[in-house]
């Protein structure tokens, strides 16, 4: 006869592993070997026989307990937990701990098998929806009111939602006797599968109404009215709760997410509840100083007063005239960086003024970062010729 395998061997853990560590472990090698995805490989439906019979030994702390001290003999001749096949087949439809490793079990292969683990019976949820609304800078400055158009399904209205001819109505399914769920003998073991004359709803229609083809909703769009807050970002995503497609025959209805996408605007940009503006200036005003007026994203100006010798570059915080904060009170700030413009389309008048301003001195003396870029790069120059 051939030597069992160590139990924890077979699991894939240490000794000392708890019970989280045993059931990821079980989960995780059951999936793999599987009968229903292993149906050509005979091996793994015996691998897989070992992997619940090691798992309801270790899970269970007494029969751990015993296996640790004694190892298989533990369970021989039929003392302590049951071993083998028979067994492990006990372990399905047996009580007590027996009733404990089935519902463990149900549990991890529920995702597997399609059941949706919790909802025994009973209409299913209807599908979420999304919808991408665009929006303007100052309409995520101010918050808006929107009028949305949602294509989807509501409940029919000639059945009320249920799906059934008026005048009749469900009845329980015969297959699942209203459960939703039917068990299914599979070799050695028992597996709960999704009932599929009633596809786990508990009921059934015999008489399905003629406006909705006993689906108990129909297509149609729907107008909402959607508030949207001051100080939104791009990319939120606002939920509205029930506003998705109608469940069928009754169901619950699902959820519309809402995608809000603000666009670019052409004086601002946005960084949180800060804007950012670039502002153009004249040569003469950067030079000789002077006030200008910015505007703001509420629809007003501000002013900004240039100090003289002012560069590209150069930015102006005003407090409190950025972007509304989102459920908070205040604002951001707006920041004015000034861009300083070369005059072009120069005639000859104009010309001759700024030679002459040259010729008075207004050259290096006027422009350090000028001078000082120069008087660096000399003595690169010479550096490089030295070491040549």
């Amino acid at each position: 006869m051939a030597q069992q395998q160590c139990y924890y061997e077979v699991l894939g853990v240490e000794r000392g592993a708890d019970a989280a560590a045993l059931k990821s472990a079980f989960r995780k090698r059951a999936m793999q070997y599987h009968p229903d995805r292993n149906k050509d490989d005979p091996a793994a439906e015996q691998k897989f026989k070992e992997l619940g019979e090691a798992y309801e030994v270790l899970s269970d702390d007494q029969k751990r307990a015993a296996y640790d001290r004694f190892g298989h003999a533990a369970f021989a001749n039929g003392h302590g937990a049951s071993a083998g096949a028979g067994g492990f087949a006990r372990g399905f439809g047996g009580a007590g701990g027996a009733a404990g490793f089935a519902d463990i079990f149900d549990d991890i292969f529920s995702e597997f098998m399609g059941g949706q683990r919790g909802r025994r019976g009973g209409p299913g949820r209807g599908a979420d929806l999304k919808y991408n609304l665009s929006i303007t800078l100052e309409d995520s400055f101010n918050g808006k009111k929107a009028e949305i158009t949602v294509p989807g399904s509501v409940p029919c209205e000639t059945c009320e939602g249920s799906g059934a001819k008026p005048g009749s109505g469900p009845t329980h399914c015969g297959t699942c006797k209203g459960a939703g769920r039917v068990r299914m003998q599979q070799g050695f073991f028992t597996i709960e599968r999704t009932c599929p004359q009633c596809h786990g709803e508990g009921k059934v229609i015999s008489d399905p109404c003629t406006d909705c083809s006993g689906q108990g909703r129909v297509r149609r769009e729907r107008t909402l009215n959607v508030d949207i807050p001051a100080g939104i970002e791009d990319g939120t995503r606002i939920r509205l709760s029930g506003e998705g497609e109608a469940g069928p025959r009754g169901g619950p209805e699902g959820d519309l997410y809402i995608f809000v996408r603000v666009g670019e605007h052409e004086l601002f940009e946005r960084d949180g509840p800060d804007l950012y503006c670039m502002m153009p200036i004249p040569m003469t005003t950067a030079a000789l100083g002077g006030d200008f007026e910015a505007p703001t994203i509420d629809g007003g100006r501000v002013k900004i007063s240039v100090p003289e010798g002012s560069q590209t570059g150069k930015r102006f915080r005003v407090r409190g005239k950025g972007m509304s904060v989102l459920n908070k009170q205040g604002r951001g700030d707006l920041y004015v960086e000034v861009q300083v413009e070369t005059p072009t389309g120069l005639n000859a008048e104009q010309k001759a003024l700024l030679k002459q301003f040259c010729e008075a001195g207004g050259g290096e003396d006027c422009c350090p970062e000028h001078k000082g870029f120069f008087e660096k790069a000399k003595t690169f120059w010479e550096n490089v010729t030295e070491g040549r």
